[in-house]
C-alpha cells in the first residue's frame, strides 16, 4: 500500500516538503531567468504529460530547489514539480520505493541498504563528481584526538548516519586496516544527532559528509580518513519510484525532469556563486561555509555504466559480508537507465 506524505514524515522525522508546484504554466514563470526557455529534450509539446505532478527529493539541500527558482528551468515545463527535503539517503530511498517521491539522488549505499529490504525502485542515473581528487565525506576526530590512523578506531565509538554512504566510508576505512564492525563501536546516528555526539565527546569520531565535515575541520576538528578511491566512491546515484518507470508515458515525462536537473546543475557549476548562494539558503549555513563545501557538489549527470554497478556490487557484497545487510543485493536488477548512452551533462551549452 502506497504511504501517504504525512505518515512517511511521521515514521522516518526526515523529510519535509520545500515548496509548492511549479511548472505547466506554473504563475512563477519569469523570463529573464537563464534556463526558462531551455528543454533538455526537444521543443516539441508533450500535451500527454500535463496531467503529471513530480515530487523530486532534496538530499540534504542540495540546492535544487532553490537553482529552480533562480534557473527557471521548469518554468514552461508541461508538468508539475515539487521538492522534498531529506536529513540523508535512506529515508529518502525508502520514500522512492513507496511513491511518496519519484526521484532524487543519494549516496553509493542507500541504493545497497534499500535493494537489501526489497524496496521498490531502480537506480536511474550517476553523479559524477567533477572533482574526483576532493573527498566529499570523510571521517573526522575531535580537536585534541590521539587517532592517527584508521587503525586507532579499533574500539572506538564512531557515530554513523545508518545505511548512508558515510556508513560505506567507516565500513571500507576499518576493512582496510584488517578491521571489521565488531572491531569497533558504530553508533547510529543521524546527522544532527551525529554532530551533537561529536561535539559533546560522546564518539571518538564521525563518518559524515560535507558541509558538516568541512565545519567541523573549520572549527578544529581534523580528518583522519578521507572519503576517496580505493576506501571510498565520490560518486553518488539518482534514484526513482519504479511506479514512476513503469509507464512508458509517465517514464519519458520523469526523463524529462532528471534532463532539467541536470541542466540546471550544469548551470550552476558555471555560476559558482550563485550555486553557493543556493546551498547558503537551503542548509541554513554561512555563505563562506557553503561556497567551502561546493566541490562536494560540482558535479556531472550521466547513465550508469559497468564499472558503477562493478563497484556498487564490490560494496554491496562488502555490506553482506561484514553482517550489515542480510540479504545478497544484485546491483544489475536495480538498475535501470533513464539516460541515452553518452549522455553528459557536463556537455550541455547553458546561458549564464
Amino acid at each position: 500500500m502506497r504511504k501517504s506524505t504525512t505518515r512517511l514524515i511521521g515514521a522516518v522525522g526526515s523529510l519535509a516538503l520545500a515548496g509548492t508546484l511549479v511548472g505547466c504554466g506554473s504563475s512563477s514563470s519569469h523570463t529573464d531567468a537563464p534556463l526558462s526557455n531551455a528543454a533538455d529534450t526537444s521543443d516539441a509539446k508533450h500535451p500527454e504529460w500535463s496531467k503529471y505532478a513530480f515530487t523530486i527529493g532534496d538530499n540534504g539541500g542540495d540546492g535544487s530547489q532553490e537553482l529552480a527558482k533562480l534557473t527557471g528551468v521548469f518554468d514552461k515545463a508541461p508538468y508539475k514539480v515539487k521538492f522534498a527535503r531529506f536529513t540523508y539517503g535512506p529515508p529518502l530511498v525508502q520514500a522512492a520505493a513507496s511513491g511518496d517521491i519519484d526521484l532524487g539522488s543519494v549516496g553509493d549505499v542507500p541504493p545497497i541498504t534499500g535493494a537489501a529490504k526489497e524496496y521498490g525502485f531502480k537506480v536511474v542515473a550517476v553523479n559524477r563528481s567533477l572533482t574526483p581528487d576532493q573527498a566529499v565525506e570523510n571521517i573526522i576526530v575531535p580537536k585534541g584526538s590521539k587517532l592517527r590512523t584508521a587503525a586507532d578506531l579499533k574500539d572506538k565509538k564512531i557515530a554513523v548516519p545508518q545505511g548512508s554512504s558515510a556508513h560505506g566510508l567507516a565500513l571500507n576505512a576499518l576493512k582496510s586496516v584488517g578491521l571489521t564492525p565488531k572491531d569497533a563501536k558504530l553508533v547510529f546516528l543521524d546527522p544532527a544527532a551525529g554532530a551533537t555526539a561529536f561535539n559533546t565527546g560522546k564518539v571518538d569520531a564521525w563518518a559524515i559528509w560535507n558541509p558538516q565535515s568541512a565545519i567541523a575541520v573549520k572549527n578544529g576538528a581534523r580528518i583522519l580518513v578521507k572519503g576517496l578511491p580505493p576506501i571510498d566512491q565520490t560518486s553518488s546515484y539518482y534514484v526513482a519510484s519504479a511506479a514512476s518507470l513503469k509507464d512508458r508515458t509517465r517514464r519519458a515525462a520523469l526523463t524529462d525532469v532528471l534532463k532539467r536537473l541536470s541542466r540546471e546543475f550544469a548551470w550552476a557549476v558555471k555560476n559558482p556563486d550563485k550555486y553557493a548562494q543556493a546551498l547558503s539558503k537551503e542548509q541554513g549555513i554561512p555563505l563562506d561555509d557553503a561556497k567551502a563545501s561546493l566541490a562536494a557538489y560540482s558535479n556531472r549527470v550521466t547513465p550508469v555504466d559497468q564499472p558503477d554497478i562493478e563497484l556498487e556490487q564490490k560494496l554491496a557484497d562488502a555490506f553482506l559480508e561484514a553482517g550489515q545487510i542480510t540479504r545478497k543485493v544484485d546491483v544489475k536488477s536495480i538498475t535501470d537507465n533513464l539516460l541515452p548512452a553518452g549522455y553528459d551533462s557536463s556537455k550541455l551549452k547553458v546561458t549564464s
